[in-house]
């Protein structure tokens, strides 16, 4: 017998997450691991965990999350949208807390590109008159 999933893809920078909520205990599993031995950084945990703040749902469903591209932080953000999406898919009555809460947007902001002449994105060599 097949059990109930509910689906969710979340982005943010570089990183692209595909999360999976499964009725449970609150269990994540992040490629393979638990989510501490992942993302060693607690604060990271709680970004992760604010959609089920915003819900009150935390520890009703198990997270599985297979993610990829960029580092902690964005990996973080891409989890915490992918289960904002997910949770839509669980009841559609969340939105209005998903939403005011900010967890329903996906966030744009990237890396700028780096420009010819300059050492970064922005940053110039030091100016020298002579």
């Amino acid at each position: 017998m097949a059990t109930v999933q509910y689906l969710g893809t979340g982005r943010r920078k570089n990183s692209s997450a595909r999360v999976r909520l499964v009725p449970g205990t609150g269990e994540f599993t992040v490629n393979g691991k638990t989510l501490e031995e992942y993302i060693p950084f607690a604060h990271l945990h709680e970004v992760i965990k604010q959609p089920f703040n915003a819900t009150e749902t935390l520890g009703s469903y198990d997270i599985i999350v297979n993610v990829r591209g960029g580092g902690f932080s964005g990996q973080a953000g891409a989890i915490r949208h992918g289960i904002a999406r997910a949770l839509l898919n669980v009841d559609p009555d969340f939105r209005s807390a998903l939403k005011s809460a900010g967890l329903l947007t996906r966030d744009p902001r990237m890396v700028e590109r780096k420009k010819p002449g300059l050492k970064k994105a922005r940053k110039a060599s030091q100016f020298s008159k002579r």
